[in-house]
């Protein structure tokens, strides 16, 4: 592969975006100030997902806006000029070599043969969060569709602290590029949820992740139950199910969360869609016009999308629940707009909507996680099960949360002592 200097890097990349990525309004089926409702869904069947699209027919609203350019933050940025030049893919076509820092390939051709397989790392090394990441008192709600109805609440929960940790691509916290620690242990990154604080009876539990660099290696993962005050070591496979009334799963949280190596991909294509990436409201709603399932309503624009049709491969890994997973990837932010997953009978199953803002904080009056720059944050994610009608939406940060901030990305918020299972049992008790 030829080495790209960071000026000419540079300029292809503006170029890629001002032409290339610019969503083709006047093909479009909406236009800014458009408001989207279950009764003309039927305008945005075509740019969105099939389970985005059930979501709105059960309630979720759309405001239209204009496009957003959406900008990398500047170490990302330099990281990328610096170390992409040097990335290629092995010689399986599966794994990474030469990866430091920044997106891996930021110049891909649709003639690639490996372009899906590309398109996936480059949402993996995504911009959102590259150091650490500190989610506090965020709070997931249960409630089935009920359109024009009121919520009917099944399930209400809330969690301390949403964790990770990353040692590997480290772009504006010291260590960089890289923590030490990668070299002993292949930890690729740490993710932990712990504790839970409401409800009650599950109070004090967690769970940890751990993912490492070698392809042969699974996830290990823990949970800690605190009516036993024991810790006990999860199955990979379990990451794919969903727990109790959640409609989410480990694999398809913040995106496709899976293993990479562990699955085929297949180039589906590249659609100009619907997305949500400067939502006006932080906190986020719940929506008044589908029972509170989800929430609404909140602005969306045009986007490019690449598509990427993903399966498991069956000599890495069984049992899987879903037969095929449907990942939109947004050509700028790098982030998951919308992800559907088909059952083992190829019928739609779930869906996960998320709705992100572009700021320099993640809600207007925050005093500490305040940064130079723009940066993308999540203000809420729906789990749709479109065949039981059931929705599990998260608020980042919760309209009830205790702390009003809540986002800490790229602080040095957590470090790797946060992620063991002593410090899980320690908050547990």
């Amino acid at each position: 592969m030829p080495t790209i200097g960071s000026r000419s890097l540079t300029a292809t990349l503006t170029l890629l975006a001002t032409i290339h990525l610019a969503p083709r309004l006047a093909n479009a089926q909406v236009k800014p100030g458009d408001e989207i409702s279950s009764s003309n869904a039927a305008s945005v069947q075509s740019l969105v997902s099939p389970g985005t699209y059930y979501a709105v027919t059960r309630g979720m609203g759309m405001h239209i806006i204009g496009h957003t350019r959406i900008d990398w933050p500047p170490p990302y940025k330099v990281a990328t000029e610096k170390y992409s030049g040097q990335v290629r893919l092995t010689a399986d076509h599966r794994t990474l070599e030469g990866y430091v820092a920044g997106q891996p390939f930021p110049l891909l051709d649709p003639n690639d043969p490996d372009i899906a397989t590309k398109i996936m790392w480059n949402s993996s090394f995504r911009p959102i969060i590259t150091d650490d990441g500190d989610l506090r008192y965020f709070e997931c709600q249960v409630t089935p569709f009920n359109p024009g109805g009121a919520q009917n609440l099944l399930l209400d929960v809330m969690i301390g602290h949403l964790g990770v940790y990353f040692e590997l691509g480290r772009t504006e916290v010291e260590p960089l590029p890289a923590d030490p620690d990668f070299k002993a242990t292949g930890v690729l990154w740490r993710a932990a949820a712990y504790p839970i604080i409401q409800p009650a009876e599950e109070r004090g539990d967690g769970g940890l992740r751990f993912r490492y660099w070698d392809p042969m290696r699974a996830d290990d993962a823990w949970v800690y139950i605190t009516q036993t005050r024991r810790v006990r070591r999860v199955n990979e496979v379990v990451m794919s199910s969903s727990p109790g009334l959640s409609t989410w799963d480990p694999d398809h949280s913040g995106g496709f969360a899976a293993k990479l190596q562990e699955y085929n991909f297949k180039f589906v294509g590249e659609r100009e869609m619907l997305g949500c990436v400067n939502a006006a409201n932080s906190p986020a709603h719940p929506c008044p016009t589908d029972g509170g399932a989800t929430s609404c309503a909140d602005n969306w624009e045009m986007r490019h999308l690449y598509v990427v049709e993903v399966t498991p491969r069956p000599e890495r890994i069984t049992g899987i629940l879903q037969s095929r997973t449907v990942v939109y990837v947004d050509g700028e932010g790098w982030f998951n707009p919308y992800v559907d997953s088909y059952d083992r009978r190829g019928e739609l199953w779930k869906t996960q909507i998320y709705l992100l803002t572009y700021r320099d904080r993640p809600v207007p009056d925050a005093k500490v996680a305040v940064y130079p720059y723009k940066r993308e944050f999540n203000v809420a994610s729906s789990s749709v099960d479109v065949q039981s009608g059931n929705v599990t939406t998260c608020y980042l940060p919760s309209p009830n949360s205790p702390e009003r901030e809540c986002w800490y990305i790229n602080m040095g918020a957590v470090d790797r002592g946060f992620f063991t299972t002593e410090a899980m049992a320690r908050a547990g008790h």
